[in-house]
């Protein structure tokens, strides 16, 4: 037979280890959940981060063209980050090649956008991509081919209604697809660093906000595009969002969806309404980029996102807590 006491004593035991579980527990909740919600935090990215031309433009190198009302900055006031936990490495012009060496801008050098990184912190948002598979190059081109289309279509008839589409496209391959898949390897290798210099941090790649409308609809002079090359971009910038979606995933990473709620709110959309400002913009912001609406617009989702983030940490932590006690 046990004596007494000794079965009291395991009890004890017991009791403080279950103690010491519980506690831990809820320590490893409140640290995951305060660690979004105190920082550090680093933002990275090219001009859809940094805010062209939205006022106030403050940072260095001014090359950067980073606004004070971009989402970073609006992210970090929104959680009351304290003075030295946030800092916006992002840059118009931006590549992942330029995430690990300094870039040069017409106004200065920022220096590599990893090296912000450190283990202490805890956030970091990645805004990334449309330049490494040349979007803007290819919109330039589309829309100079598009006001070309729409000129000649007033005395004739053409058989082809997406010109740019056909000189992208050849034998059915879309000279694109190779900028899409060396732009995979490359996110792939950045939030392996990311994770390596970073490895405490909640990683969120936030996607791009819908620009054009769905289909082929225009929206005349705003946007002169032929129509199927209307479509043919709304396809391209589609195949950019799921590569980041899916590199996030791989990455453990949480990917933060803006083109869904944006659809409503693109460069043709009302002027009261859009985020994206056409090419010659009707509020302060840089052409076919979003301004101070949506950068407050992505801030919002960033924000609904590191919501469930916690959610989700909190319902694990909970999980733990009653689970039984192993023997």
């Amino acid at each position: 037979m046990t004596h007494p006491r000794f079965v009291l004593t395991g009890i004890l035991l017991s009791a403080v280890v279950l103690t010491v579980a519980v506690a831990e527990t809820r320590q490893d909740s409140d640290t995951a959940r305060d660690s979004v919600l105190q920082g550090p935090y680093v933002a990275l990215g090219d001009s859809y981060t940094s805010g062209p031309r939205i006022p106030a433009q403050s940072g260095k190198p001014a090359g950067c063209d980073r606004s004070d009302h971009n989402y970073p900055a609006l992210l970090a006031a929104r959680l009351k980050l304290k003075p030295g936990m946030f800092r916006d490495m992002s840059c118009s012009g931006a590549t992942t090649a330029d995430f690990t060496s300094p870039q040069s801008t017409d106004d200065g050098h920022n220096p590599a956008q990893l090296s912000a990184l450190s283990r202490r912190t805890r956030l970091v948002t990645v805004g990334i991509g449309g330049n490494d598979i040349g979007f803007s190059s290819m919109l330039t081109r589309c829309l100079t081919m598009g006001t070309a289309y729409k000129l000649i279509t007033r005395n004739k008839d053409v058989s082809v209604d997406a010109p740019c589409r056909e000189r992208y496209v050849k034998d059915g391959t879309d000279r694109t697809q190779q900028r899409m898949t060396a732009l995979g390897t490359a996110l792939s290798d950045l939030t392996q660093e990311i994770r390596r210099r970073a490895p405490r941090a909640h990683l969120y790649i936030v996607g791009y906000p819908a620009i054009l409308p769905p289909g082929g609809t225009g929206c005349g002079p705003v946007l002169p595009l032929a129509p199927g090359d209307i479509a043919y971009l709304r396809e391209r910038e589609d195949q950019l969002n799921k590569v980041l979606r899916q590199q996030a995933q791989t990455a453990g990473a949480t990917y933060v969806d803006t083109e869904t709620e944006s659809r409503e709110h693109g460069v043709c959309s009302a002027q009261d309404t859009r985020w994206i400002e056409p090419l010659i913009p009707s509020s302060p912001a840089a052409p076919i980029h979003p301004n101070a609406r949506g950068q407050r617009g992505v801030t919002q989702i960033i924000l609904r996102a590191m919501g469930a983030t916690n959610r989700h940490v909190e319902a694990c932590a909970a999980r733990r807590t009653t689970s039984p006690t192993p023997r």
